[in-house]
């Protein structure tokens, strides 16, 4: 079994990257040549999903253009928030309502994706199926993340997620099944909300990366990144 739809998150307004942000929205800053949404899409394409969802709300005419410019050998349809923005869980309830698929891959753009991650997200894709998970998070340790600043949102021991020690960041990568979403409907809320019900129930899966961790955090760790 393999995802056959993927899902990014764009809508967001990136005030912490201001004034980059002002008149670029988040995922179209460029890094190593290309947009953090072209390096998102093209690990997607390196991972064989042609099915790609986008949720778009500050400055979507520019998503609207850069996709349909780049003309990318897969079937991407944007999803427009609405009036309001409906941050992370309503803006992915919003997304998996286009679609029939039950299993989503979710991707967060201002990590950096490149094809260090491909074999990582498959093997994680295959321990979600063979463990019959309804989740799966995408962590990473502290000391690999290139902004040192950043602190830990979980810990991680045998795949099940706690807070007891925050050790680990999550890197804007994960696996989640519709069915986690049926008691929701499309409105502004974190998908944080779903995490801690299932952490509540020691349901909350991960999967450790070992590959190094580089993010948007804000402004400044933007200008380091692109010096190093």
């Amino acid at each position: 079994m393999k995802i056959n739809t993927a899902l990014i998150l764009c809508a967001g307004f990136g005030k912490r990257l201001n004034p980059l942000t002002l008149n670029t929205p988040k995922p179209l800053l460029k890094f190593d040549n290309f947009t953090m949404l072209e390096h998102c899409i093209d690990i997607i394409l390196e991972l064989d999903i042609k099915n790609i969802f986008i949720n778009t709300f500050y400055l979507q005419d520019q998503i609207f253009e850069f996709i349909e410019k780049k003309n990318f050998s897969a079937n991407i349809k944007i999803i427009k928030d609405g009036e309001k923005i409906l941050n992370t869980g309503g803006g992915i309830l919003s997304m998996m309502s286009h679609s029939l698929d039950n299993d989503f891959l979710i991707f967060n753009p201002d990590t950096y994706w490149n094809k260090s991650h491909i074999n990582e997200i498959n093997k994680m894709q295959k321990f979600y199926f063979d463990r019959k998970l309804d989740n799966l998070l995408l962590l990473v340790k502290k000391k690999l993340s290139f902004d040192k600043n950043l602190k830990g949102d979980f810990e991680l021991k045998d795949n099940i997620i706690s807070t007891k020690n925050k050790e680990f960041i999550f890197i804007g990568c994960q696996i989640l099944k519709k069915k986690l979403f049926h008691e929701y409907s499309i409105n502004n809320f974190p998908i944080s909300e779903i995490w801690n019900e299932l952490k509540k129930k020691k349901k909350l899966n991960g999967f450790e990366s070992k590959n190094k961790f580089y993010h948007l955090t804000d402004y400044e760790t933007f200008k380091k990144l692109k010096g190093f």
